[in-house]
């Protein structure tokens, strides 16, 4: 069914990046789970690789490909079964440098999207505070224009990869309240005045996530992104991408563990008979299946259409939406599928379940996603 999307060149990629997930990466994420970090040589690795090019110019080191190219790489990151890994190793391309590739200068490309592409530096976006989830206009941290810079004040929070971060692409405040005072800048993280705290969290052990606190940093005028002030519809446009990253993860996430669940289930017996012999089992097994399945039709969809540049606003709200709904349901029922199995630590079920939680809170919550659609239908 896939073939509609996939041609042989992609399927080629996907067991090629396999191969390597499975000898780099697969061997090392008990260790990252346990450290609650993810070494900078690894970042290295996917950029020698060429992973971190997809899509990108290729002035600037990247390769032309199709967004389908980028969904084979969430995807298979995903089902390594630690979703802060996956998080972590794909924010560097998929939204610090997607904002550099998309509205940055000939100058920031050069500095920062090619040896970022290379895997050389560490980029992290830094948006969320900790008084602006969701609501980006409410965006505080300022940016006091100076003769030859901008003087930078405030407070950034949940930010994935922001204390192992080579730079930031932050949005800052630089002009009035509301959705045309934002802008967007590189601020390099060795600059005087950056602070970085890295905090705990109930899952995504792997990925690292920090607040930052600017004090009084000078960032040079030429690492402002794009035109003054646009820095909230740069954000918007993409939203998108990073919704179907999201939705993306969240079903290659559940296709592993329904996967990892049924192995179990032909294994346990219970009563002189494996689990999977269950009626009561069995037939929440296919009404997951047949939901994945469906899901994974209607994102593939969005994906083509984002590919064709149409507008998706709607829809990748709805299947952020249902995706990561649909993962934490999953996941819930994976656990119990274990019984008191799924609750210890040294089986998968476990950290499956802690990671699936805040696929409904990252990128946009559900709340937020509802009344995007809400307002696309209703008004």
């Amino acid at each position: 069914m896939n073939t509609n999307y996939f041609t042989s060149e992609h399927q080629l990629f996907r067991k090629s990046l396999r191969d390597f997930l499975d000898r780099e990466i697969v061997p090392h994420i008990d260790e990252w789970e346990e450290k609650g970090e993810i070494p900078v040589s690894a970042f290295n690795k996917l950029g020698q690789m060429g992973y971190y090019g997809l899509g990108f110019e290729e002035k600037f080191g990247g390769m032309q490909t199709d967004i389908f190219y980028t969904i084979i790489l969430v995807e298979e990151l995903n089902k390594c079964n630690s979703a802060g890994t996956a998080a972590s190793l794909l924010s560097h391309p998929t939204l610090a440098l997607e904002h550099l590739s998309k509205n940055g200068s000939d100058f920031l490309k050069t500095k920062y999207l090619e040896p970022g592409i290379a895997g050389e530096i560490i980029g992290c976006l830094a948006i969320s505070e900790p008084q602006a989830g969701s609501d980006v206009s409410n965006i505080q941290t300022k940016a006091e224009e100076k003769e030859s810079y901008y003087l930078i004040n405030g407070a950034k929070t949940f930010i994935t990869n922001g204390v192992k971060s080579d730079f930031y692409v932050a949005a800052v405040r630089t002009g009035d309240k509301g959705y045309d005072g934002i802008s967007m800048m590189v601020i390099d993280r060795k600059s005087e005045g950056v602070q970085t705290n890295r905090l705990k969290k109930l899952g995504w052990h792997a990925s690292e996530t920090a607040e930052i606190a600017f004090d009084n940093v000078k960032v040079p005028k030429e690492n402002l992104i794009g035109e003054i002030n646009k820095g909230f519809y740069y954000i918007m446009e993409k939203f998108e991408l990073e919704r179907l990253i999201l939705s993306t993860g969240a079903l290659a996430s559940a296709e592993y563990a329904l996967t990892y669940g049924l192995q179990y289930m032909s294994e346990r017996e219970a009563f002189n008979r494996p689990l999977n012999k269950f009626q009561e089992l069995r037939h929440r097994v296919a009404q997951l299946s047949a939901e994945l399945e469906c899901l994974k039709a209607f994102n593939y969809q969005i994906c083509q259409a984002l590919q064709q540049k149409e507008d998706v606003t709607k829809e990748c709200a709805m299947t952020k939406l249902l995706c990561t709904e649909f993962m934490d349901k999953l996941s819930y029922q994976v656990l119990q599928f274990f019984g008191g199995y799924g609750y210890m630590e040294e089986y998968k079920a476990a950290r499956i379940f802690r990671d699936s939680r805040i696929g409904t809170i990252g990128g946009g919550t559900s709340e937020i996603m509802r009344e995007i659609i809400a307002k696309s239908i209703i008004g």
